[in-house]
């Protein structure tokens, strides 16, 4: 689905720890230096951890590791990136809510996903311990033909984020009442910490 050749596996021993790891390309035809590493740190006691930060949404499936390697071609301008796929809704059906997977909420709910795309694991930096991180995110932009405000239904946006062994949790408004309200009725209810947020606003 992405753009994905791999070109050796190999293992190295570092201190106690054995790692074993396969390099790729995104070119068959690759002339350049470029090359990328997916890294398994394997421990004494048998335990194996993904050591590379970058492919860690792999640990939610193939289709998380997909669309994470595809919306990186798509920032870095590579040319024919899936985007099919990147926009195709029910990939994002590992994204849980108490009201359903979100790929199927957003295509029965009548909405396009656009640009940016975002998925991608976030480790805490130890030099800031307050923010938020070991974390996987989701970030979507969608167009929605449903009734509603427009600064949710053109150009809304969808972020969801899960710590390890967490249930996903819904970050901005509109995830926030997906994750809430039945389908059809996203907008139809109010909270009063909500009224102003659907109240009229400038676009």
């Amino acid at each position: 689905m992405a753009q994905f050749v791999p070109q050796m596996w190999g293992v190295a021993e570092l201190g106690e720890n054995d790692f074993v790891f396969v390099s790729w390309t995104r070119h068959r035809d690759n002339k350049s230096d470029e090359q990328y590493v997916i890294t398994w740190k394997i421990a004494p006691d048998g335990t194996i951890e993904l050591a590379s930060t970058y492919a860690k949404p792999m640990e939610l499936g193939w289709r998380a590791l997909a669309l994470s390697l595809i919306a990186r071609e798509v920032a870095d301008g590579e040319r024919d990136a899936n985007l099919r796929f990147l926009h195709d809704p029910t990939n994002f059906n590992f994204v849980t809510t108490s009201k359903g997977r979100l790929g199927d909420l957003l295509r029965q709910g009548g909405c396009t996903i656009i640009e940016p795309v975002g998925v991608d694991y976030l480790p805490k930096r130890d030099d800031k311990p307050t923010e938020k991180g070991d974390l996987w995110r989701v970030l979507l932009l969608v167009n929605c033909n449903i009734q509603g405000p427009r600064y949710f239904t053109h150009n809304g946006v969808i972020t969801f984020e899960k710590n390890e062994g967490q249930d996903w949790e819904p970050q901005s408004s509109f995830a926030k009442r997906i994750a809430k309200f039945p389908l059809g009725s996203w907008f139809q209810r109010t909270e009063p910490k909500a009224e102003e947020d659907l109240g009229e606003r400038k676009p």
